[in-house]
Protein backbone atom coordinates (compact mmCIF):
# COMPACT_ATOMS: atom_id res chain seq x y z
CA UNK A 1 0.00 0.00 0.00
CA UNK A 2 1.22 3.65 -0.77
CA UNK A 3 0.39 6.38 1.34
CA UNK A 4 0.84 9.84 0.41
CA UNK A 5 1.46 13.26 2.56
CA UNK A 6 0.73 15.94 0.83
CA UNK A 7 1.69 19.40 3.44
CA UNK A 8 2.89 17.43 6.31
CA UNK A 9 5.22 20.59 6.78
CA UNK A 10 2.18 22.57 9.21
CA UNK A 11 1.74 19.48 11.56
CA UNK A 12 5.53 18.35 11.63
CA UNK A 13 8.01 20.81 10.61
CA UNK A 14 10.54 18.30 11.39
CA UNK A 15 9.76 17.56 15.39
CA UNK A 16 7.43 14.91 15.20
CA UNK A 17 9.05 12.07 12.46
CA UNK A 18 6.58 10.30 10.59
CA UNK A 19 8.08 6.90 11.41
CA UNK A 20 4.59 5.15 12.82
CA UNK A 21 3.29 5.53 9.37
CA UNK A 22 6.32 3.63 7.33
CA UNK A 23 5.16 0.52 9.81
CA UNK A 24 1.73 0.40 8.00
CA UNK A 25 2.66 1.26 4.48
CA UNK A 26 5.44 3.06 1.95
CA UNK A 27 5.52 6.88 2.96
CA UNK A 28 6.12 9.56 0.77
CA UNK A 29 6.09 13.34 2.72
CA UNK A 30 5.89 16.18 0.82
CA UNK A 31 6.29 19.29 2.80
CA UNK A 32 3.87 21.39 0.59
CA UNK A 33 1.81 20.54 -2.48
CA UNK A 34 1.09 23.54 -4.91
CA UNK A 35 -2.17 22.68 -6.46
CA UNK A 36 -1.20 21.62 -9.86
CA UNK A 37 0.81 19.29 -8.43
CA UNK A 38 -2.11 17.11 -6.61
CA UNK A 39 -2.88 14.65 -9.52
CA UNK A 40 0.90 13.85 -10.20
CA UNK A 41 1.63 13.17 -6.47
CA UNK A 42 -1.18 11.18 -5.97
CA UNK A 43 -2.03 9.52 -8.44
CA UNK A 44 -1.24 5.81 -7.56
CA UNK A 45 -1.97 6.30 -4.11
CA UNK A 46 -4.09 4.09 -2.11
CA UNK A 47 -4.13 6.53 0.27
CA UNK A 48 -3.39 9.96 1.68
CA UNK A 49 -3.03 12.74 3.83
CA UNK A 50 -3.68 16.30 4.18
CA UNK A 51 -4.66 19.17 5.89
CA UNK A 52 -5.37 22.39 3.55
CA UNK A 53 -5.26 20.58 0.15
CA UNK A 54 -8.80 20.63 -1.71
CA UNK A 55 -9.53 17.24 -3.28
CA UNK A 56 -12.03 17.63 -6.19
CA UNK A 57 -13.89 15.63 -8.49
CA UNK A 58 -11.43 16.17 -10.89
CA UNK A 59 -8.54 15.30 -8.85
CA UNK A 60 -10.03 12.00 -7.61
CA UNK A 61 -11.62 10.98 -11.30
CA UNK A 62 -6.93 10.88 -11.70
CA UNK A 63 -6.58 8.76 -8.86
CA UNK A 64 -8.18 5.19 -9.48
CA UNK A 65 -6.45 3.50 -6.34
CA UNK A 66 -7.50 6.38 -3.55
CA UNK A 67 -9.58 4.26 -0.86
CA UNK A 68 -8.48 6.35 1.76
CA UNK A 69 -8.16 10.15 2.62
CA UNK A 70 -7.06 10.90 6.16
CA UNK A 71 -7.39 15.15 7.09
CA UNK A 72 -5.58 16.32 9.47
CA UNK A 73 -7.42 18.48 11.41
CA UNK A 74 -11.19 18.83 12.29
CA UNK A 75 -12.64 20.42 9.88
CA UNK A 76 -13.11 18.65 6.06
CA UNK A 77 -14.39 21.87 3.88
CA UNK A 78 -11.40 20.84 1.81
CA UNK A 79 -13.24 17.59 0.41
CA UNK A 80 -15.68 16.89 -1.95
CA UNK A 81 -17.51 13.89 0.39
CA UNK A 82 -20.26 13.32 -2.01
CA UNK A 83 -17.66 12.78 -4.84
CA UNK A 84 -15.84 10.36 -2.29
CA UNK A 85 -19.37 8.34 -1.25
CA UNK A 86 -19.63 8.01 -5.15
CA UNK A 87 -16.11 6.43 -5.35
CA UNK A 88 -16.75 4.44 -1.82
CA UNK A 89 -13.68 6.32 -0.92
CA UNK A 90 -13.28 6.64 3.05
CA UNK A 91 -12.69 9.83 4.39
CA UNK A 92 -11.88 10.18 8.00
CA UNK A 93 -10.85 13.38 10.35
CA UNK A 94 -9.01 14.56 14.04
CA UNK A 95 -11.67 15.88 16.26
CA UNK A 96 -11.36 17.25 19.45
CA UNK A 97 -7.22 17.19 19.46
CA UNK A 98 -6.93 20.72 19.99
CA UNK A 99 -9.54 21.42 22.94
CA UNK A 100 -7.11 22.50 25.30
CA UNK A 101 -4.46 24.27 23.17
CA UNK A 102 -7.45 26.45 21.99
CA UNK A 103 -8.67 27.30 25.24
CA UNK A 104 -5.20 28.03 26.52
CA UNK A 105 -4.86 30.45 23.59
CA UNK A 106 -8.23 32.05 24.35
CA UNK A 107 -6.98 33.22 28.06
CA UNK A 108 -3.60 34.11 26.37
CA UNK A 109 -5.85 37.02 24.36
CA UNK A 110 -7.78 37.71 27.08
CA UNK A 111 -4.64 38.47 30.12
CA UNK A 112 -2.70 40.01 27.12
CA UNK A 113 -5.96 43.06 27.22
CA UNK A 114 -5.94 42.91 30.96
CA UNK A 115 -2.13 42.65 32.29
CA UNK A 116 -0.15 43.68 28.83
CA UNK A 117 2.46 41.77 29.67
CA UNK A 118 4.37 41.86 26.59
CA UNK A 119 3.39 46.06 26.66
CA UNK A 120 5.23 46.20 29.85
CA UNK A 121 8.57 44.13 29.26
CA UNK A 122 9.02 46.38 25.98
CA UNK A 123 9.19 49.26 28.41
CA UNK A 124 11.15 47.55 30.84
CA UNK A 125 13.46 46.35 28.35
CA UNK A 126 13.44 49.92 27.02
CA UNK A 127 14.98 51.28 30.28
CA UNK A 128 11.76 53.04 31.31
CA UNK A 129 11.97 51.37 34.58
CA UNK A 130 15.40 52.57 35.65
CA UNK A 131 14.30 55.91 34.66
CA UNK A 132 11.15 55.71 36.23
CA UNK A 133 10.73 58.10 40.00
CA UNK A 134 8.44 55.09 41.59
CA UNK A 135 9.08 51.40 42.40
CA UNK A 136 6.26 50.73 39.79
CA UNK A 137 4.64 52.09 36.47
CA UNK A 138 2.04 51.34 33.79
CA UNK A 139 1.66 52.31 30.58
CA UNK A 140 -2.13 50.66 30.10
CA UNK A 141 -4.99 50.50 32.45
CA UNK A 142 -4.63 46.74 34.02
CA UNK A 143 -7.97 44.95 35.27
CA UNK A 144 -8.80 41.72 37.08
CA UNK A 145 -10.78 38.96 35.45
CA UNK A 146 -12.52 38.32 38.36
CA UNK A 147 -16.10 39.57 37.95
CA UNK A 148 -16.55 39.91 34.26
CA UNK A 149 -18.52 38.38 31.94
CA UNK A 150 -17.61 36.13 29.40
CA UNK A 151 -20.08 35.40 26.48
CA UNK A 152 -19.49 32.24 24.50
CA UNK A 153 -20.41 31.99 21.68
CA UNK A 154 -21.11 27.95 20.51
CA UNK A 155 -21.36 25.40 23.34
CA UNK A 156 -18.74 22.43 22.05
CA UNK A 157 -15.92 21.04 23.32
CA UNK A 158 -13.75 24.54 23.08
CA UNK A 159 -16.51 26.60 24.26
CA UNK A 160 -16.66 24.01 27.71
CA UNK A 161 -13.24 24.24 28.55
CA UNK A 162 -13.07 27.82 28.25
CA UNK A 163 -15.68 28.73 30.67
CA UNK A 164 -14.24 25.93 32.91
CA UNK A 165 -10.91 27.86 32.80
CA UNK A 166 -13.27 31.16 32.74
CA UNK A 167 -15.15 30.18 35.80
CA UNK A 168 -11.34 29.58 37.64
CA UNK A 169 -10.72 33.08 36.73
CA UNK A 170 -14.33 34.01 39.16
CA UNK A 171 -15.32 35.28 35.58
CA UNK A 172 -19.41 34.75 34.87
CA UNK A 173 -20.31 33.03 31.91
CA UNK A 174 -23.29 33.06 29.40
CA UNK A 175 -24.01 31.43 26.32
CA UNK A 176 -25.46 31.33 23.27
CA UNK A 177 -25.80 28.21 21.39
CA UNK A 178 -28.15 26.22 18.91
CA UNK A 179 -28.37 23.52 21.02
CA UNK A 180 -29.09 24.39 24.88
CA UNK A 181 -28.21 21.56 27.23
CA UNK A 182 -28.54 20.88 30.90
CA UNK A 183 -25.83 22.12 32.91
CA UNK A 184 -24.32 24.93 30.78
CA UNK A 185 -24.33 28.33 31.47
CA UNK A 186 -27.04 31.10 31.17
CA UNK A 187 -28.01 30.45 27.69
CA UNK A 188 -28.90 34.16 25.89
CA UNK A 189 -29.54 35.27 22.69
CA UNK A 190 -26.55 36.85 20.23
CA UNK A 191 -27.73 39.70 20.66
CA UNK A 192 -28.07 39.69 24.14
CA UNK A 193 -24.57 38.08 24.54
CA UNK A 194 -22.69 41.38 22.86
CA UNK A 195 -24.82 43.53 25.03
CA UNK A 196 -23.97 41.61 28.13
CA UNK A 197 -20.41 40.45 27.57
CA UNK A 198 -16.90 41.87 28.83
CA UNK A 199 -15.44 39.77 26.84
CA UNK A 200 -17.01 37.48 23.68
CA UNK A 201 -14.99 34.59 22.69
CA UNK A 202 -16.39 32.86 19.26
CA UNK A 203 -16.55 28.74 19.14
CA UNK A 204 -19.41 27.94 16.78
CA UNK A 205 -19.07 26.24 13.35
CA UNK A 206 -18.63 28.31 10.45
CA UNK A 207 -22.36 28.13 8.55
CA UNK A 208 -24.57 30.31 6.59
CA UNK A 209 -25.80 31.78 9.42
CA UNK A 210 -22.40 32.49 11.32
CA UNK A 211 -20.60 33.89 8.08
CA UNK A 212 -20.01 37.15 9.13
CA UNK A 213 -22.12 37.37 11.89
CA UNK A 214 -19.64 40.14 13.11
CA UNK A 215 -20.83 43.42 11.05
CA UNK A 216 -21.07 47.04 11.49
CA UNK A 217 -24.96 46.15 13.28
CA UNK A 218 -23.69 43.32 16.07
CA UNK A 219 -20.56 45.37 16.98
CA UNK A 220 -22.79 48.53 17.50
CA UNK A 221 -24.14 46.08 20.59
CA UNK A 222 -20.78 45.59 22.15
CA UNK A 223 -19.83 47.79 25.31
CA UNK A 224 -16.42 50.45 23.62
CA UNK A 225 -15.20 48.37 27.06
CA UNK A 226 -15.83 45.24 25.63
CA UNK A 227 -13.39 42.71 23.76
CA UNK A 228 -13.60 40.29 20.93
CA UNK A 229 -11.58 36.70 20.75
CA UNK A 230 -11.67 34.78 17.53
CA UNK A 231 -9.71 31.41 17.83
CA UNK A 232 -12.65 29.68 15.14
CA UNK A 233 -12.88 30.59 11.80
CA UNK A 234 -11.77 34.03 10.12
CA UNK A 235 -15.16 34.05 8.18
CA UNK A 236 -17.48 35.26 11.10
CA UNK A 237 -15.96 38.57 10.91
CA UNK A 238 -16.51 41.49 8.31
CA UNK A 239 -12.79 42.93 8.41
CA UNK A 240 -13.65 46.21 7.29
CA UNK A 241 -16.50 46.78 10.10
CA UNK A 242 -14.61 45.65 13.29
CA UNK A 243 -11.53 47.80 12.14
CA UNK A 244 -13.72 50.64 11.64
CA UNK A 245 -15.38 49.90 15.20
CA UNK A 246 -11.55 49.70 16.71
CA UNK A 247 -10.60 52.64 15.17
CA UNK A 248 -13.56 54.64 15.98
CA UNK A 249 -13.54 53.13 20.02
CA UNK A 250 -16.82 51.27 19.58
CA UNK A 251 -14.41 48.20 20.71
CA UNK A 252 -11.89 47.99 23.33
CA UNK A 253 -9.88 45.34 21.22
CA UNK A 254 -9.59 41.87 18.73
CA UNK A 255 -7.58 39.39 19.20
CA UNK A 256 -7.28 36.49 16.65
CA UNK A 257 -5.57 33.83 15.44
CA UNK A 258 -7.70 33.03 12.19
CA UNK A 259 -8.47 35.12 9.15
CA UNK A 260 -10.85 35.29 6.47
CA UNK A 261 -7.83 34.75 4.06
CA UNK A 262 -5.03 32.46 5.30
CA UNK A 263 -2.02 33.55 4.84
CA UNK A 264 -2.60 37.33 5.53
CA UNK A 265 -2.74 39.37 2.43
CA UNK A 266 -1.26 42.61 2.52
CA UNK A 267 -4.60 44.40 2.23
CA UNK A 268 -6.59 42.98 5.21
CA UNK A 269 -8.41 45.40 6.90
CA UNK A 270 -7.02 44.39 10.39
CA UNK A 271 -3.42 45.36 9.89
CA UNK A 272 -2.11 48.15 11.76
CA UNK A 273 -4.92 48.44 13.66
CA UNK A 274 -5.07 49.52 17.14
CA UNK A 275 -5.63 47.41 20.02
CA UNK A 276 -5.89 44.72 17.34
CA UNK A 277 -3.69 41.05 18.10
CA UNK A 278 -3.47 38.76 15.63
CA UNK A 279 -1.55 35.33 15.90
CA UNK A 280 -0.83 33.54 12.38
CA UNK A 281 -3.08 30.38 12.99
CA UNK A 282 -0.95 28.58 15.88
CA UNK A 283 -3.63 28.16 18.26
CA UNK A 284 -3.59 24.29 17.39
CA UNK A 285 -0.05 24.11 17.20
CA UNK A 286 1.65 23.18 20.54
CA UNK A 287 4.53 20.39 20.20
CA UNK A 288 1.92 17.98 22.72
CA UNK A 289 -1.26 19.21 20.33
CA UNK A 290 0.38 18.08 17.17
CA UNK A 291 2.06 14.88 18.56
CA UNK A 292 -1.89 14.38 19.63
CA UNK A 293 -3.06 14.76 15.79
CA UNK A 294 -0.42 12.54 14.65
CA UNK A 295 -1.29 9.75 16.84
CA UNK A 296 -5.00 9.68 16.17
CA UNK A 297 -4.07 9.84 12.64
CA UNK A 298 -2.25 6.74 12.69
CA UNK A 299 -4.47 5.29 14.66
CA UNK A 300 -7.59 6.32 12.16
CA UNK A 301 -5.51 4.54 9.46
CA UNK A 302 -4.85 1.28 11.21
CA UNK A 303 -8.06 1.08 12.43
CA UNK A 304 -9.59 1.25 8.30
CA UNK A 305 -6.60 -0.90 7.72
CA UNK A 306 -8.27 -3.50 10.31
CA UNK A 307 -11.87 -2.83 8.65
CA UNK A 308 -13.13 -1.12 12.21
CA UNK A 309 -12.82 2.31 10.88
CA UNK A 310 -13.35 5.12 13.12
CA UNK A 311 -13.71 9.27 13.27
CA UNK A 312 -15.60 8.60 9.78
CA UNK A 313 -17.23 11.75 8.07
CA UNK A 314 -18.12 10.01 4.30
Amino acid sequence: MKITILDGHAVNPGDLPWDKFSELAEVTVYERTPSELVKNRIGDSDAIFLNKINITEDILSACPNLKYIGVLATGYNVIDLDACRRRNITVTNIPAYSTDSVAQHVFAFILNFTNHVALHNASVQAGDWQRCPDFCYWNAPLSELTGKTLGIFGYGNIGKKVTALARAFGMKVICCTRTPREGMPESVTFEELCRRSDFVSLHAPLTPQTTHIINKESLSLFKPSAYLINTARGGFIVEKDLADALKEGKLAGYAADVLEAEPMTADCPLIGIPNCVITPHIAWAPLETRARLQNIAYENLKAWINGNAFNVVS
